[in-house]
């Protein structure tokens, strides 16, 4: 009897010193081992994105404050400074004229980020305003703006981008426009197949039962539940066109000498390649890290979406 009274005393639930009605502290510590959710998922450290990030974020601040990352003239050549290979005076060398490479990449980078900017806004606004009106409205008219669309993707983008240069003349606005004009196809089909998407899920037909309006339902639900694949899809479409924006440069299309423009960097320092290496390598390689960083944060953004 008295055994039986001990283990009572001593059992931890049922401990004398502790209030009526209250749980002992064994009893929280399980019950708060129970309540923890075995699946929960941190979230995760991701080197890649954080890197793409840090380079696109360089890239952008080059553009917007160039001067606070090099004091050398992007423009003026040293005398006596021509062909000087990477070193503490000049960190990328000099091109044929003196120039300070690193300079000419920094200054660079407001041409080709804005220009990239501006093609995918031309071909974001047309493209997704073709795609709605396709996707929402139908009929004859969908049919038009889709077979239009078919001609534009049946062209090579370079083939077109160069056509409209011809017709509206050099330069890197004519060269964003060429180039936007060319991505105008693909955000429309992308569009068009989202809208025609959503347009046919429940809740849309039932705004329309309910008495919405057709610019009402499109405003409110249309276009915020389609537009969440076709902003990733615009981040990798940047990617492109700088690409684009710097084979153009490279032709001799784009921005006109002296003018820093990294494709018209390669294509200068292409003479050299034997003696002066890294007047290629060096903006070759900034282009590359920038649109491989761009399409990373676009996958990204498109995971986020799904």
């Amino acid at each position: 009897m008295m055994a039986s009274i001990e283990t009572v005393q001593h059992h931890p639930s049922l401990d004398p010193s502790e209030p009526e009605g209250s749980l002992s502290s064994a009893t929280l510590r399980g019950n708060s081992r129970k309540t923890v959710p075995s699946g929960r998922r941190w979230p995760v450290i991701q080197p890649g994105l954080i890197l793409a990030c840090l380079v696109l974020a360089l890239a952008v601040l080059w553009a917007i404050f160039p001067g606070l990352f090099t004091i050398c003239d992007p423009v003026q050549g040293l005398p006596g400074q021509h062909l000087r290979p990477p070193g503490t005076a000049h960190l990328l060398g000099t091109d044929s004229l003196g120039r300070d490479l690193y300079a000419r990449i920094v200054y660079g980078a407001v041409h080709s980020l804005s220009g990239a900017l501006a093609a995918v806004g031309i071909a974001l606004l047309v493209g997704t305003t073709l795609g709605v009106l396709a996707g929402s409205l139908g009929g004859r008219l969908e049919t038009v703006i889709m077979r239009l669309v078919d001609v534009m993707l049946s062209i090579p983008d370079l083939l077109l981008s160069l056509s409209i240069i011809v017709l509206l003349g050099f330069g890197t606005v004519n060269a964003a426009i060429a180039v936007g004009c060319t991505l105008i196809a693909k955000f429309a089909r992308l569009v068009r197949s989202e809208v025609v998407t959503v347009r046919r899920s429940e809740y849309v037909e039932a705004a329309f039962g309910s008495g919405g309006t057709f610019l009402k339902v499109l405003w409110r639900h249309i276009l915020p539940n389609s537009l969440t694949s076709v902003i990733a899809f615009a981040a990798l479409q940047a990617g492109w066109a700088i690409l684009q924006l710097s084979t153009l440069g490279f032709l001799g299309y784009g921005a006109p000498p002296p003018t820093p423009e990294w494709g018209l960097l390669i294509a200068e320092g292409r003479n050299y390649i034997a003696t002066a290496w890294w007047l290629t390598a060096a903006p070759g390689l900034v282009v590359v890290l920038v649109v491989i960083s761009i399409n990373r944060i676009s996958r990204a953004i498109g995971r986020i979406g799904k």
